[in-house]
């Protein structure tokens, strides 16, 4: 009689083949963006954050390939991704400037050239502000204006509206 392990060794193998890649893989991301993060002078809690999100979709993508190893059928992941995705989507359709701050946040880590500790000019016919960055998430900026009061300003508007360095004064952080 053959065991479990006897019939299943070739997916087990695969299995930590797998897991073994993910970690590498993971362990070099994640190296490359704090390389970024440290060469651009980013914030590392922007840094980590996208480290997460990286760390997430790199798993995602690791648990699709292992259910292929497990023996699922391509015409079955279709089926409960389109039916996650169908949910997903209708739940996120009402909550989509959360999604666009977050796009906005990730495309803001790699290309946006203003770091904490400077002080810009937002040029918003509305709201037209000058402040300092106190801190860049996920969402939103944290804006200091000079009557000391504290300001959040979306992430999508940031790379929709222009905007002035009028200081450049960044801090510089540890990232070991």
């Amino acid at each position: 009689m053959k065991t479990a392990l006897d019939l299943y060794s070739l997916e087990i193998i695969k299995t930590i083949i797998l897991f073994l890649f993910f970690i590498i893989l993971n362990f070099i991301l994640k190296k490359i963006i704090k390389g970024i993060g440290k060469r651009s002078s980013i914030n590392i809690a922007r840094v980590n954050l996208i480290t997460r999100y990286v760390t997430v979709t790199l798993l995602l993508i690791v648990l699709l390939i292992e259910a292929i190893i497990l023996g699922v059928e391509p015409n079955q992941i279709t089926l409960v991704f389109s039916s996650v995705f169908a949910v997903v989507g209708i739940g996120l359709f009402a909550i989509w400037s959360i999604l666009s701050n977050i796009t906005s946040g990730v495309i803001m880590f790699f290309s946006f050239p203003y770091k904490v500790g400077d002080k810009i000019m937002i040029h918003d016919k509305d709201f037209p502000l000058e402040a300092i960055i106190e801190d860049i998430g996920a969402f939103q900026l944290h804006l200091r204006l000079d009557d000391g009061n504290l300001v959040t300003y979306p992430n999508n508007l940031m790379l929709q509206k222009a905007v002035t360095l009028v200081k450049k004064d960044a801090i510089e952080e540890d990232y070991d």
